[in-house]
C-alpha cells in the first residue's frame, strides 16, 4: 500500500510547473495518480513522476494558450508572481479576491 501524504497545494492556489513554462489554478486534487496508463506511459521516462503522490488538475496557461493540465506534486511550485491567471473557465470555478487569490465558488448540490 503506497504511503499517501497530505497534499502540499490547495484548491484555488496558483502554481507553476517546475520543468515546463506553464502555470495555473488548482481546481481538483487526486490523492494519487488517477489517469490512464496510456497517458502515464506517454510521459518520457526521464521525467515520468511517481504515481504514489498527489496529482493536481489545473486550469493552465502558457504564453500561447489555455488548457486543462494534470500534474504531479513533485513537478509543481507555488507561483508567487501575483499575476492573474487568464483561463476562460476560471470564473466558472472561482471568485478572484481583492488580493489576487482565488476562492472556490459556492456550488449548488442536488
Amino acid at each position: 500500500m503506497p504511503n499517501i501524504g497530505t497534499a502540499k497545494f490547495h484548491i484555488g492556489q496558483v502554481v507553476r510547473h517546475r520543468l515546463f513554462a506553464f502555470r495555473g489554478v488548482i481546481f481538483d486534487v487526486d490523492p494519487e495518480f488517477n489517469n490512464t496508463e496510456e497517458w502515464y506511459q506517454a510521459i518520457p521516462a526521464e521525467v515520468r513522476p511517481r504515481k504514489d503522490q498527489p496529482f493536481y488538475h489545473l486550469l493552465a496557461e502558457n504564453e500561447e494558450t489555455e488548457y486543462v493540465a494534470y500534474v504531479s506534486e513533485q513537478n509543481l511550485l507555488a507561483d508567487e508572481s501575483g499575476e492573474p491567471v487568464r483561463h476562460p473557465q476560471l470564473a466558472e470555478f472561482f471568485v478572484e479576491t481583492p488580493d489576487g487569490h482565488y476562492t472556490p465558488r459556492e456550488r449548488l448540490h442536488h
